[in-house]
């Protein structure tokens, strides 16, 4: 019984706070312990917990808080609390400077049932700018309220003072708003990349070996056409004065590449005849293997040769003879 009653008084509480600001501060107690209040922030916050969770489940929310989806439900009552001390004492400290004379717990106490309009926030949260603006200038009206009534300070440095912190505190937020919502735009284009190249990686390993051999000789072909080009430019640059020797040994590597494999050939490769997975290893085996050997033989052309002769050699040994039997 007595928790429901606490929990009577709070919806109370809520409805003179949202209703009736002047009048909820100018009955307020300002001593009783921190019990009552604390419990008051506390239920503001679950509320404002849940209605945050629900609405990620149909992504939105307020934007920071949305992503953390029921993990608002714990997170939530755990800073508002902890934030509701501190902001009375920051709050304490400033109506201290204006004159006020009352204690740090009725400062708390201001600060606490302000809490009421939580859940409005959460629900103000959905509107992009606009819920940071209402939310700011709502929570600084009930803080000149409790500025008059409970500290009984002058209505006009009371909203000059508010009025100041309010301007600062809506420039921080919706530049810090600002910030994450065009970081949350990039995070979302990153995420539409990524599941692009996932798609393009399903589609890929969805292939048969059949589709996967045909790229294969795609390549190869791309590659014959390549060296044969190669080939062509290295015939009309050596057409005059060079050698038959240096023309063969180009040939013979363009040649090797290209006739490594007849199934990697440009003509077998464009007539687009499917190869197995076997006729597609057995292809690349092919054309390695071509390839090595065509680097082979243009190694055993590039050895240097001397220009002496046999007839040379015995030559100059029967003239090294004669000098002797002088």
């Amino acid at each position: 019984m007595g928790s429901r009653s606490k929990l009577d008084n709070v919806l109370q509480d809520v409805i003179k706070v949202i209703t009736n600001p002047v009048g909820f501060y100018r009955n307020m107690p300002k001593t009783g312990g921190f019990a009552d209040p604390v419990i008051f922030v506390l239920v503001m916050a679950v509320t404002m917990g849940f209605l945050i969770a629900v609405f990620s489940l149909f992504g939105a929310g307020v934007i920071g808080a949305m992503a953390a989806g029921f993990s608002a439900l714990i997170f939530m009552p755990i800073f508002a609390l902890v934030g509701s001390f501190i902001g009375a004492a920051i709050l304490f400290v400033i109506w201290k400077l204006m004159g006020s004379g009352e204690s740090y717990e009725t400062a708390y106490r201001c600060v606490a049932y302000a809490a009421a309009i939580y859940p409005i926030m959460a629900v103000l949260g959905l509107i992009p700018y606009i819920g940071t603006l209402i939310g700011i200038a709502w929570g600084m009206y009930l803080m000149i309220s409790a500025s008059i009534e409970v500290h009984q300070l002058n209505q006009k440095t009371a909203y000059t003072v508010f009025g100041i912190l309010g301007a600062l505190l809506i420039v921080m937020n919706l530049g810090s708003e600002m910030a994450t919502r065009k970081m949350t735009a990039k995070v979302e284009g990153l995420e539409k990349q990524f599941e692009g190249i996932t798609k393009q990686l399903e589609q890929s390993a969805d292939k048969t070996p059949e589709q996967m051999g045909k790229d294969i000789g795609d390549f190869i072909k791309g590659l014959g056409n390549a060296t044969k080009n190669t080939r062509d430019n290295v015939d009309d640059d050596n057409t005059d004065g060079t050698s038959p020797e240096t023309l063969s040994s180009d040939n013979t590597v363009s040649d090797g590449i290209n006739n490594a494999s007849p199934q990697l050939s440009p003509d077998n490769a464009a007539s687009g005849d499917t190869m197995t997975s076997e006729q597609a290893g057995k292809a690349l085996g092919d054309f390695f293997k071509g390839l090595s050997e065509a680097t082979k033989d243009l190694q055993q052309q590039e050895v240097p040769t001397t220009d002496t002769t046999p007839a040379d050699i015995s030559s100059s040994e029967a003239a090294d003879g004669a000098n002797q039997g002088r």
